[in-house]
């Protein structure tokens, strides 16, 4: 496989530690090697380890290496998304099964959940999302909402199962989205989507709203997510600001 990203180099390592070539117990070759081996930075290297460590596959210890701790991740996927290019890696690697496509009209509370206004007409497209084989219980639910005139994204939703809903919008429509507004927040799962995420009603969960914009700030998509507490965690990484002339 072309390792062009951290993303693809910790998918390319957690391949090798589950087939078995590389061994629990063993040491990942060095940062130094993983660098000159894929023509990577130091930064994408670390970064891709961090993503192994935080799900359980290795540990890190200073003079000693990586070692290898676990074939499969840990129950639960933690994932860092600070660009439109991780969220779509997280697509892929977590597929969309579509339960659901229906018509709504926003009444108030669903327009001001979702920042449009009363009586906006929308399709709503219901899916869990699983990890790529569907194996294991669901990672979460996604209501993806889109303007009517959108409709035909449905089939390529379904065809598509591994790619965003916005991306094949981009494709389909000719709209660029330049912008994505995300808001978080947490709840506690209802009977019904409890069921059908194979969790306790009234577990906790993380709720995540995402708005893509388009130049003009007009949102295109709005996603709602919801992922039990224990199988999804969200890291983001900010860096300072330096001052003028600092």
């Amino acid at each position: 496989m072309s390792i062009t990203s951290s993303h693809d180099l910790a998918r390319h390592l957690t391949e090798a530690i589950a087939s078995g070539q590389q061994e629990v117990g063993s040491l990942l070759p060095t940062e130094f090697e993983l660098c000159a081996r894929h023509g990577l930075s130091r930064y994408a290297v670390r970064k891709a380890l961090d993503e192994l460590q935080e799900q359980g596959l290795v540990s890190r210890r200073k003079n000693v290496g990586t070692r290898v701790e676990a074939r499969a991740p840990r129950q639960g996927f933690t994932q860092s998304i600070v660009t439109a290019e991780e969220l779509a890696q997280f697509g892929s690697r977590h597929v969309r099964q579509v339960r659901e496509v229906v018509p709504v009209v926003a009444d108030l509370a669903l327009a001001g959940e979702l920042g449009v206004p009363g009586g906006t007409r929308l399709l709503r497209l219901s899916s869990l999302r699983m990890e790529a084989g569907g194996q294991g219980r669901p990672m979460g639910w996604t209501d993806v909402y889109v303007d009517e005139r959108f409709a035909g994204i449905e089939a390529l939703a379904r065809q598509s199962p591994d790619r965003l809903v916005s991306a094949l919008i981009e494709e389909r429509y000719g709209t660029a989205i330049v912008r994505i507004r995300q808001e978080i927040g947490a709840i506690t799962l209802s009977p019904a989507l409890a069921a059908e995420l194979q969790a306790e009603p009234g577990a906790a969960a993380l709720k995540i709203t995402r708005s893509y914009l388009d130049a003009e700030g007009e949102a295109i998509e709005i996603s709602v997510s919801i992922h039990p507490a224990d199988r999804f965690t969200l890291t983001m990484e900010m860096n300072r600001s330096r001052e003028r002339g600092a």
